[in-house]
């Protein structure tokens, strides 16, 4: 068996703009800082109150996985003096991920919440009947080798069969079903976010490959490198007027960040093409409508082409984020693109898609309904902290619907608020249907928050068939807010929240969302959406763009 070695820097690395200064795990490590145990108390502390009074899962939590976060966090606090701040923060994330929740996390300290961790190439699975495989998909650009290729099969891990080495990854992460662990396992094999990671332990892994019927071996080091769009907070398109209505699994959202700029440069491309004809003003007119016509306007969200079949030319949108632009933005793009597709059939792709504002969602189902769409109701927990919360008036008093059913909450033992969807019935079905072909929506287990929503919301309106290529999305149903959020929510000298020592922050989710229509009043985190029919990805569906998947959806049509 070869043993190959990858050293030094690609060519990628040291010139895409893109990229902050690329240098190894031990170099950042290097970096890093220490809290005090004055500050690490601090953490514990405002830990306790998101957890206790605000935490609108913690009930179904205990019930459904029989953790006590609480608990845990009053332990840690009682030892905080003397543990390593390695054992610290890892701790902490511990915590978090036994809520089994990608909505609510601890955000590490600068400057480990600015940088990712990554190895130069993407691994992606695809299944040979009931047999799982795992395939180098791209590489990063520069890096060459005589035999690690696109294409390789990876076979194992250090060591490690590569199947039980994504499983043992796999257990370390957050999601809530299967399905959602080990897609999110899998992509932290080789692209780590560090602001709910720790950095690798290892300063290099030994993967072993087989390429033309030869078992090898390489040696590739880890970088660490700091994304240019790392510090763009939730969802970019939000902004102050949508701050309350931000539903995304933040993960997720720096995974796609970070892989785009590592290994979609035409992804990068065309966003800096679209960039420098808006800059252009009149002169930059022409071009830019002849561009749009096969392009959108907002190329890190949406991504639209027409597909031959047999049975005729159909239509396919990919929509990575909800979470650019604001929603009256994004609807109208929505609306312009469908306008240019085939108007016989439609495929809605929203895998990897890991959320963002919630009324980008909601309001696009009815854009495929004969009728008026249901919107999916939020509800609070009930306690004083949620009602000092729905009587305040800050982000637009976003929560005064709610204030009097936590009010009463006293009186009616009632665990939760009543649920109200996030904007106007109206608002939501302003548009009106604009596709009148069928649709096929297609899933993955990496789908989550506003994008369980939206196909949440799909199922129980009867707008299409949902295929998906896990046996589940990632279940996570909730709006979720930062601590630096809940600080300007509640701010001055007695509210609950207090600031955070060196850059360190905290997601919780502050309002669930449960189901309409057949599904009325389930909640969607933890059960997420089931699709109608799975289809496991295949070789050439990972290596020749989706082939297998999309003839799988335009026959469903």
């Amino acid at each position: 068996m070869a043993i190959g070695e990858f050293r030094g820097l690609s060519k990628a690395e040291a010139k895409n703009p893109h990229f902050g200064a690329v240098i190894g795990v031990s170099e950042f490590l290097s970096t890093t800082g220490v809290l005090t145990t004055s500050q690490r108390r601090r953490i514990v502390d405002q830990a306790l109150v998101l957890i206790d009074d605000v935490y609108v899962h913690l009930p179904l939590k205990r019930a459904m996985h029989a953790v006590a976060p609480v608990q845990a966090l009053k332990l840690l606090r009682r030892k905080v003096n003397v543990i390593s701040e390695r054992q610290f923060h890892s701790e902490m994330i511990e915590i978090f991920k036994g809520l089994r929740d990608l909505h609510t996390n601890y955000i590490l300290p600068a400057p480990d919440n600015q940088h990712t961790a990554f190895l130069p190439f993407l691994m992606e699975e695809f299944y040979d009947g009931d047999e799982r495989h795992y395939v180098v998909s791209r590489l990063i650009a520069g890096f060459t080798h005589s035999h690690f290729r696109s294409g390789a099969e990876i076979t194992h891990w250090s060591g490690v069969p590569i199947d039980q080495a994504v499983a043992i990854n796999a257990d370390r992460e957050a999601g809530r079903n299967e399905a959602a662990r080990h897609v999110r396992g899998l992509d932290n094999m080789t692209v780590r976010p560090m602001s709910m990671a720790l950095p690798p332990a290892e300063e290099w892994v030994v993967v072993g490959y087989r390429r033309n019927d030869t078992e090898r071996e390489i040696r590739l080091p880890w970088r660490v490198f700091q994304p240019d769009s790392t510090n763009e907070g939730d969802a970019p398109g939000a902004g102050k007027e949508f701050a309350s209505a931000v539903g995304l699994d933040l993960k997720m959202e720096l995974t796609n960040r970070a892989r785009k700029a590592l290994f979609a440069k035409t992804a990068v491309d065309r966003s800096q093409a679209v960039a420098d004809l808006k800059s252009k003003g009149k002169r930059g007119k022409k071009k830019l409508a002849a561009f749009m016509g096969a392009n959108s306007s907002f190329p890190n969200t949406f991504e639209f082409r027409t597909i031959p079949t047999d049975q005729g030319d159909r239509g396919y949108l990919r929509i990575r984020t909800f979470g650019d632009p604001g929603p009256q933005a994004f609807i109208g793009e929505v609306v312009r693109i469908l306008e240019l597709l085939p108007q016989d059939g439609l495929i809605v792709d929203v895998r990897g898609n890991g959320g963002g504002i919630i009324m980008n969602g909601e309001r696009m189902l009815q854009l495929f309904s004969p009728s008026r769409v249901e919107a999916e109701p939020l509800r609070f927990i009930n306690n004083d902290v949620t009602l000092a919360i729905a009587k305040t008036d800050a982000l637009g008093g976003f929560a005064k619907r709610w204030r009097r059913s936590i009010d009463l909450s006293l009186l009616t033992a009632a665990v939760y608020s009543q649920g109200f969807p996030i904007e106007s019935p109206d608002i939501t079905n302003a548009i009106g249907r604009r596709y009148a072909g069928p649709v096929v929506l297609i899933t993955d287990a990496r789908c989550y928050s506003t994008t369980d929503i939206f196909a949440a919301g799909f199922q129980d309106n009867d707008l299409g068939t949902i295929l998906g290529v896990d046996n589940n999305t990632g279940a996570g149903g909730a709006n979720v807010f930062r601590h630096s959020l809940l600080r300007q929510v509640l701010p001055g000298p007695n509210s609950p929240f207090k600031s955070l020592p060196g850059g360190a922050d905290m997601r919780v989710a502050i309002r669930q969302t449960t189901r309409v229509g057949e599904n009325n009043g389930l909640p969607l985190e933890d059960l997420g959406v089931t699709p109608n029919q799975v289809h496991r990805m295949t070789r050439d569906d990972v290596m020749e763009g989706n082939r297998d998947l999309i003839a799988t959806a335009a026959a469903l049509l």
